[in-house]
């Protein structure tokens, strides 16, 4: 028996149907390729939709006739999109970041009939449109006015027929057009990989994936958008499908952002500040120059909210880059194979509970999977592995969103469970969360162990002077592959080789570290925005890693520098003298001892005259660790250990004379080459190491203890006498300390008041005094303040212990007062946290939320672009443990029940008087009066902290007289401890009466 509901083909010409019906006034908006800002709406978008539609159908194009587009993200764009798709054609978007060569072999492979192409592209396709054939027209996503002359270098195919105006096409048809009428299962658009791995595979999505696809976006696990949201996909169109942003804006009715073809860091945050940006979207690199922009310019996000960011694993510095602007990031891990979404990491309320740090471990993880969406990891035998963070395997994915087999391929690309190989190595922990290792392709196999590339690369990349990093794997004799990183450092820049490594040090295993850095102009990106490894693979195809690794080079040159020379043999470090194969006499050997948990490299092993000090050794990052669990077959590659050689008495070593300043001694025969190669040179030149003998020194000799007889002891003992015990001598360095740590158990203290009472009379912002001190300064989670107590708090016990052994009479009260002052530091701060808690965290209050009242944008210019944003509905999630989820209005409802409208019998003009008259009185400081529309503006300042919120006030004509509405919305903070609430309540009271 089947269900009784109602059937209709999920098609996405559905979803601009929708937005059209439903928020047909909602913005889109486009810098537009030709430089000014385009303003429509879904409306208008949906109808030039309709005639791109009736065009094409004038053109011949069929259900199933594959139509492409090389443009960027634009409102035209989305129209040619919907046009395509609304008459059962095929959408092929074109990546124009591929070589066009490639461009050409993925046309003619999908057999594109007509192209719609931007400006910045026209150049691209004029090249290679004579090499496709199946193309009959182009059309140029332009006005009659910029239309260039479009000239196809080469004989046309036979089918070439014409270029078009895009805005004459359009207006030269009819809006009137019956989209759908398919079925769901036919395909709607086409996408090719970027050919990393060979050709590019044409990925064919349907009218139903796309659709399951958009209705998983919008989940709140996933991205969560609403129709409250502005959105700016900045990841484009070719890729993926801007990652389903350009299905699932219209279909929840939000304001879009189209970025066009400007993407640096300066265009993309005007953008997000004049359009008032809430979500957005894009790969890692643009993040880093929009932060980078961000940062260098002491700037703040005033309505960003959101971002959600793929393409590659995302560094941690750019995690807490957003986090410091209050921004939160969302991870997002798929392919063009999955539609894209695959994972998203969004935390569970278990995860939300741990500390910032704790946190951060699963944020920095691809991700949990949607609904529908399956994932499991195999070995090479094909065999699951488990899902305890642990096992590590090839990253299996099936779903109604996932590919079946690739366009024109050669059948089925899944396995007999129906699960798509995705090509990363990846492990899943046991809450769920799938962390990408590496691609398969890109994983470096280092002595039979695994070495992640992109780990590397997101440690490497938060060096301050890093700009962008990458790790590739270079052969080598021993280990078959060591890692390579190559670094872009940021623009002014300079940086060692050693400085990067080291920066790597305690964050990476010791075998993990790279064998050498090179430092390039540009690492290249491929067509997605990743990095392009295959290039780089090119590129470096003649480089050879250094004899010895950089650090341990280093190590070993900084170690010799200082190492005197031995007078008298080391019975167990000395070798006896060897022959080499010509017969000459040797030094005698040095070998370090190795320990159980520390092995020299193969590179110094067999170097027979190696003087390798411990610090060498234990600078080694070759691939063994000491591990406390047994060492299994694929354990890290085997390492000689240096065999003891029986000791055999030598000659005296010769006095070395000392040199004068400047003079260069000569080098010693047994020092080694430790000089980094570098990759443009085959044998670098040793470095020589001066060292100056050792030179006795005659030390006087101690003073010999005398025997004492019973004769030397008064004449009342037998035994040696005894001095009595003396009191402790006075240590200024502890009365120092302890008046040092009484002075500090106050600056916390003194810091606080001065933060917020310097913001209190304007000597700096509330951001520097009051968020810095008390909020997030030092950390995301504590101010300066706190954080200076918690080390006021150390000094003060570190004072008691001082008192403890310096005198503990004289000096305990000292050290007491230090721990009484950090104590009621403490309490206060407690007090302060505990006030905060017990008030909801909203800065917020209106009596209407039906119709939110907003305010004038010369209020929002006098508030400021850091201030708290002001949302236009009432659907906006409190983000705190105790409202988690809750719209404003239901708690504002809950926590402040007496802010409701005020209705007063009078005509609207005499309430606007009663109204203006009650703001005045209430002290506030009005800036807009606009009697014809109703409104009233004003600023409040709090009394004790003086921190200002502002006030919108509405009249309005009621049944039984006028009706006024009050919003008051702080301007700084999260919560504002009540004070909007208590302000809606007394002039609400006022009002009435």
């Amino acid at each position: 028996m089947q269900g009784l509901m109602q059937q209709s083909a999920l098609t996405v010409d559905t979803i601009l149907d929708h937005a059209k019906r439903w928020h047909a006034d909602r913005e889109v908006v486009t810098r537009s390729v030709e430089g000014p800002v385009v303003r429509t709406t879904y409306a208008q978008i949906h109808e030039r939709a309709k005639r791109v539609s009736n065009a094409l159908l004038g053109l011949g194009v069929r259900v199933g006739d594959r139509v492409a587009t090389l443009a960027w993200n634009s409102g035209r764009h989305m129209e040619a999109w919907y046009g395509i798709m609304g008459i059962g054609a095929i959408c092929h978007t074109l990546n124009p970041r591929l070589h066009p060569e490639q461009i050409a072999w993925i046309i003619n492979h999908a057999e594109d009939r007509i192209i719609f192409v931007d400006l910045t592209f026209v150049p691209i396709l004029e090249g290679i449109l004579a090499n496709c054939p199946s193309v009959e027209h182009v059309v140029i996503l332009t006005d009659s006015t910029h239309m260039p002359h479009f000239q196809i270098r080469g004989v046309p195919g036979v089918k070439w027929q014409a270029a078009h105006t895009y805005e004459t096409l359009v207006y030269g048809h009819s809006p009137d057009c019956a989209w759908g009428g398919f079925d769901e299962n036919t395909a709607c658009g086409l996408c090719y990989t970027s050919g990393t791995t060979g050709d590019p595979k044409g990925v064919l999505y349907s009218h139903r994936s796309n659709f399951l696809h958009t209705l998983l976006t919008m989940t709140g696990d996933c991205m969560g958008v609403t129709n409250s949201d502005v959105i700016l996909p900045v990841v484009p169109m070719f890729h993926a499908n801007a990652w389903g942003v350009a299905f699932s804006a219209p279909a929840v009715g939000a304001k879009l952002v189209m970025p066009g073809a400007k993407m640096d860091g300066v265009s993309i945050y005007e953008l997000l500040e004049t359009e008032g940006v809430t979500f957005s979207a894009a790969v890692p690199t643009v993040w880093q120059m929009l932060l980078q922009h961000v940062e260098s310019n002491g700037l703040q996000f005033s309505t960003l909210k959101n971002v959600l960011i793929g393409g590659s694993a995302v560094p941690e510095a750019i995690v807490r880059g957003f986090d410091k602007l209050g921004v939160t990031v969302r991870q997002g891990w798929g392919m063009t194979e999955t539609s894209p979404l695959g994972t998203v990491s969004t935390l569970t309320p278990e995860l939300k509970g741990l500390s910032y740090d704790e946190q951060m471990v699963y944020r920095l993880k691809q991700g949990r999977p949607p609904l529908a969406v399956d994932l499991k990891l195999v070995n090479d035998a094909g065999e699951r592995q488990p899902h305890d963070g642990e096992a590590v395997g090839r990253l299996m994915i099936k779903g109604p969103i996932v590919v079946r087999e690739y366009f024109k391929g050669a059948g089925p690309v899944v396995d007999e469970e129906g699960f798509f190989d995705t090509g990363d190595v990846a492990n899943i922990d046991a809450a769920g969360f799938m962390q990408i290792t590496d691609r398969a392709k890109d994983v470096i196999k280092s002595g039979g162990e695994w070495i992640s590339s992109i780990d590397i690369e997101n440690i490497a990349v938060g060096h301050p002077k890093a700009a962008l990093a990458a790790v590739i794997g270079v052969a080598h004799p021993k280990w078959d592959e060591r890692p390579l990183l190559l670094v872009k450092l940021k623009e002014g820049e300079s940086a060692t080789k050693e400085e990067i490594l080291r920066f790597l040090e305690g964050k990476i295993a010791k075998w993990w570290m790279p064998d050498d850095v090179a430092f390039v102009d540009d690492i290249p990106l491929g067509a997605t925005g990743k990095i392009d490894k295959k290039l780089i693979r090119q590129r470096m195809a003649d480089y050879a890693l250094p004899a010895v690794p950089v650090l341990v080079a280093a190590a070993a040159a900084e170690a010799a520098k200082v190492v005197p020379l031995r007078t008298d043999p080391d019975p167990i470090l000395h070798a006896p003298e060897a022959e080499d194969p010509a017969g000459k006499s040797e030094a005698p050997t040095r070998t370090a001892a190795v320990g159980a948990e520390e092995s020299l490299p193969a590179e110094i092993e067999s170097t027979p005259e190696a003087v390798a000090p411990e610090a060498t050794a234990e600078a080694w990052p070759g691939p063994v660790e000491p591990v406390s669990e047994p060492i299994e077959e694929t354990a890290s590659p085997p390492v000689e250990a240096a065999e003891p050689v029986e000791p055999e008495p030598g000659p005296e070593p010769e006095a070395i004379a000392v040199q004068d300043d400047g003079e260069v001694p000569p080098p010693l025969p047994s020092m080694p080459d430790m000089t980094p190669i570098d990759p443009a040179d085959a044998v670098a030149e040793p470095l020589v190491f001066p060292l100056a003998a050792s030179e006795a020194v005659d030390e006087p000799p101690l003073p010999s203890a005398e025997p004492r007889t019973t004769e030397d002891a008064p004449l009342a003992f037998a035994a040696p006498a005894y001095a009595a015990p003396r009191r402790k001598p006075d240590n200024p360095w502890a009365a120092g300390y302890l008046n040092l740590a009484v002075l500090f158990a106050l600056v916390p203290a003194l810091l606080a008041a001065g933060g917020v009472l310097g913001a209190r009379f304007g000597l700096w912002s509330w951001v520097q005094g009051y968020e810095a001190m008390l909020v997030r300064g030092a950390t995301p989670a504590l101010g300066w303040a706190q954080a200076l107590a918690m080390v006021g708090a150390l000094t003060g016990v570190l004072a008691l212990i001082v008192a403890l052994f310096a005198g503990f009479s004289k000096h305990w009260r000292k050290a007491a007062l230090a721990l009484a002052i950090t104590a009621a530091t403490w309490a206060g701060f407690a007090a302060w946290r505990t006030w905060q808690a017990s008030n909801p965290p909203i800065h917020d209050v209106a009596t209407d939320w039906s119709e939110p009242l907003m305010f004038s944008k010369a209020m929002l210019v006098q508030r400021g672009a850091g201030a708290n944003p002001v949302d236009a509905a009432p659907a906006l999630a409190v983000g705190s443990r105790a409202f988690s989820g809750r719209t404003l209005a239901d708690v504002n409802a809950e926590t402040c029940p007496d802010a409701r409208p005020v209705t007063v019998r009078a005509t609207p003009a005499q309430a606007f008087a009663h109204a203006e008259a009650v703001l005045q009185a209430a002290g506030l400081v009005l800036v807009t009066r606009d009697l014809a529309g109703g409104r009233l503006e004003a600023t409040a300042r709090r009394p004790l902290s003086g921190v200002e919120d502002d006030i919108v006030l509405r009249v309005r004509q009621a049944v039984d007289g006028a009706r006024i509405d009050v919003r008051s919305v702080g301007r700084i903070g999260e919560g504002d401890g009540g004070a909007n609430c208590r302000r809606i309540k007394a002039l609400t009271s006022a009002l009435t009466g």
